[in-house]
């Protein structure tokens, strides 16, 4: 961990002048949330957004801070493509109600699905892979447990929901151990099921000892978990696996951090999970970041990642939540200021 002081902060003031804390509706639940809620900034560079999950303590909600500050205050890299593919997600819907969320993606090459849902059953998921499947019987699909699974459980899982054909297993299992336990128990069985590392990444002490395990065969990143554009492809290019970008229910502010980071990545194999700005029912930029045609453009992000002040207001949050943030952000601050944010 490091605790050298972050270089170039600005200061606290800064922030809190230019703060904005919105709460945005959605169009179905997503990880629990009907409503999301985010803190956005405005430097000389754009904007750009801190919304860590409310669960999240404050050592790692600071990394989101972290790259919201270098939206708005640095700009992002220049980019080595012009647009990013995007796969539709779908959240731990019924299967009768997966071809609704489809049609908010409009056409895409890849979904990403909810699995391991609490308070559902094994059933549930397959009934909603193979309604996908149904669906586009073309995509590439993966599916993503959040770590919501045992070790025993997904092998199960992901022998049963294989014969759809899955791209790749996001974090079906807790930590890198379960992780590597999976990986070589599918292996053994002869189920080709590629396993895909993201909490192992985004929320570990080193998120480079996943690659060093052999753990997984590519890796999730996500810009704002990680600390900003930079660090995640600083983070990219020493793990040497495969990457996909992907979001964290972000507003267009946020969005357009992680495909900045996609569209700068020297390979980009896989489609990302940058479409989730189609799972918010309203947006705060007046031409939301959304897929058209399973691509998201990379051009002038800072330009169309600028809130429409109309919107700002008409999605404002009630003003015990805009001091919450306030507060959270004083705090994360303080963190950043004595440099005690790992990675």
């Amino acid at each position: 961990m490091s605790t050298a002081p972050a270089a170039g902060l600005p200061d606290l003031s800064e922030l809190e002048a230019s703060a904005a804390v919105v709460r945005l509706p959605m169009r179905v639940r997503f990880r629990g949330v009907t409503e999301r809620e985010a803190l956005l900034l405005r430097g000389p560079a754009g904007w750009g957004e801190f919304a860590p999950f409310l669960e999240y303590g404050d050592a790692e909600a600071a990394r989101w801070l972290a790259s919201g500050i270098e939206a708005a205050w640095e700009g992002f890299p220049e980019p080595v493509r012009a647009r990013v593919p995007v796969n539709a997600t779908v959240p731990a819907v019924p299967a009768g109600q997966v071809r609704e969320v489809l049609a908010a993606f409009g056409p895409v090459s890849a979904v990403k699905v909810k699995v391991a849902e609490r308070g559902q059953a094994l059933a549930d998921d397959v009934a909603r892979v193979a309604a996908i499947r149904d669906a586009l019987p073309e995509a590439d699909l993966r599916v993503d447990a959040n770590a919501g699974w045992t070790v025993p459980e997904a092998v199960e899982a992901l022998s049963r929901l294989n014969e759809f054909s899955l791209e790749y297993a996001e974090q079906p299992v807790p930590g890198i151990n379960g992780l590597a336990e999976v990986r070589a128990l599918l292996e053994a069985r002869g189920t080709p099921v590629r396993i895909a590392a993201d909490e192992a990444v985004r929320k570990a002490e080193d998120p480079l000892r996943v690659a060093r395990a052999h753990a997984a065969d590519l890796i999730i990143v996500k810009a704002a978990p990680l600390g900003g554009v930079r660090r995640a492809l600083e983070i990219v290019r020493e793990a040497g696996l495969p990457a996909v970008v992907s979001s964290a229910i972000d507003t267009s502010v946020g969005l357009a951090a992680g495909v900045a980071l996609a569209a700068a990545l020297p390979s980009l194999p896989h489609a990302c999970g940058l479409g989730t700005g189609a799972l918010l029912a309203h947006d705060v930029v007046a031409s939301p970041l959304v897929p058209e045609a399973g691509f998201v453009s990379a051009d002038s992000l800072a330009e169309r990642a600028t809130p429409d002040p109309e919107l700002l207001e008409r999605f404002a949050a009630p003003i015990d939540r805009r001091e919450w943030w306030l507060e959270r952000l004083r705090r994360c601050h303080a963190v950043l200021a004595r440099g005690q944010v790992g990675h």
